[in-house]
């Protein structure tokens, strides 16, 4: 059975996360809820959890402290601001919810952490060197105008002269990381290079097809984009 903890300072809304939790997610079993980073570090460290959810405004040790003492336990950051997403990300965070939080959005903190199940071990049992850690959202958008998109809501990364677009249902948005970058830290089981230019996400792609001079495209489930597949990626694209 898989595990959790959560600290937050705010003793409601540390109770009604669990209650959520424990209504969307019957299996996980709430090992400890606490409301200080010192009582978050220690009750990680004696029981071990698979996964701490993690207010990040704490008094004594914050989150974001907490976070980078531990090992063998991932991640998810839920806090009222956004403005700490790049140092979740530098934090390996699997998740970053900002308050309130929706049943919606919380289903789909649940399926990340399921599908990063598998990965999490014992940490008596813990390889020693440490398993990649793949993007789970990313900070998109330039100047003051951010938000945070998690990746499995993008249907394709193009390549945009020194930016990367993001191309999600019915908008775009821009990063400052290049393609080539943000390429080595996408999950290879969600995402494949089909282009020098284009990444697209494996669950938004609906077929293959192809023109009469022999072109081949990708088609996507949703908004009738076509991609072009170029001739280097296809055989490894086709073959997954």
């Amino acid at each position: 059975m898989l595990t959790a903890l959560i600290a937050d300072d705010e003793p409601l809304l540390a109770a009604a996360l669990q209650s959520a939790l424990s209504r969307l997610w019957p299996q996980l079993a709430i090992l400890a809820v606490v409301h200080d980073g010192a009582s978050a570090l220690a009750e990680i460290n004696r029981q071990r959890p698979d996964f701490a959810f993690l207010d990040i405004r704490m008094p004594g040790l914050d989150g974001m402290a907490v976070a980078r003492s531990v090992s063998g336990c991932r991640v998810v950051f839920v806090t009222a601001y956004d403005e700490y997403a790049l140092q979740a990300f530098d934090a390996a965070a699997l998740d970053y919810l900002l308050k309130p939080i929706d049943d919606a959005r919380l289903l789909r903190c649940i399926s990340r952490l399921q599908q990063a199940a598998p990965l999490v071990q014992p940490i008596a049992a813990a390889p020693a060197e440490a398993q990649p850690a793949y993007l789970s959202w990313i900070t998109a958008g330039l100047g003051n105008s951010k938000r945070l998109i998690a990746v499995d809501e993008v249907q394709y990364f193009k390549a945009c002269d020194k930016y990367t677009e993001l191309a999600l249902a019915g908008e775009t948005q821009l990063i400052r990381t290049p393609l080539k970058e943000l390429a080595a830290r996408l999950d290879p089981r969600q995402f494949a290079q089909i282009h020098r230019g284009l990444i697209v996400r494996l669950a938004a792609v609906q077929g293959i097809e192809q023109d009469l001079l022999g072109r081949s495209f990708v088609l996507l489930k949703h908004g009738g984009d076509k991609l072009p597949l170029s001739r280097s990626f296809a055989a490894q694209f086709k073959a997954m």
